[in-house]
């Protein structure tokens, strides 16, 4: 296994070109973090698609109950949901949407954040402030970056699995 600095608060996201490593931030956003570490746990976001992806922006995806690639991927209805637990607060800080920043989907309602997540492609700062930054990409934001375009694209990727590195 690989030497990572905290593995309990390190996400292993397995795509299609490899493995991206997210340091997750539980001194940032505590609740966000746990959320993240449960649904991996369970396998929820394992073969969900990105079913956002906007070049030169992010790549959204987390919607676990209408995206995953095996339980009928709807791509009228992806992103449109969450989990089965409830939504979470708002945990705003002053850590940048910056590249490789894990950020936390949510509706107009900043208390709206459940499943989903985004993975910013550069620096985004207007959302500073307004989204909750749970995390940072530290390996692997090339097969970030290699994830198919689209709302939604015509053949979305998708995370093969999503694993807390001391399970792995």
């Amino acid at each position: 296994m690989a030497d990572y600095k905290d593995p309990e608060n390190t996400i292993l996201m397995e795509l299609k070109d490899g493995t991206v490593v997210i340091e997750l931030m539980p001194d940032v956003a505590p609740e966000h973090c746990k959320r993240m570490k449960e649904l991996a746990r369970a396998g929820k976001y394992d073969n969900v698609a990105f079913h956002r992806v906007i070049d030169g922006f992010m790549a959204q995806t987390g919607d676990v109950q209408h995206a995953n690639m095996e339980d009928g991927w709807n791509p009228s209805r992806a992103g449109t949901g969450g989990s089965d637990l409830p939504d979470l607060p708002a945990e705003f800080s002053k850590v940048p949407h910056a590249r490789g920043a894990l950020g936390a989907a949510r509706s107009a309602n900043p208390n709206s954040a459940n499943s989903q997540f985004f993975i910013s492609f550069k620096d985004n700062d207007f959302l500073n402030g307004q989204y909750t930054v749970y995390g940072q990409v530290t390996s692997g934001m090339e097969h970030v970056d290699a994830i198919s375009r689209g709302e939604p694209p015509m053949n979305p990727d998708r995370m093969i699995s999503v694993k807390v590195a001391a399970d792995a």
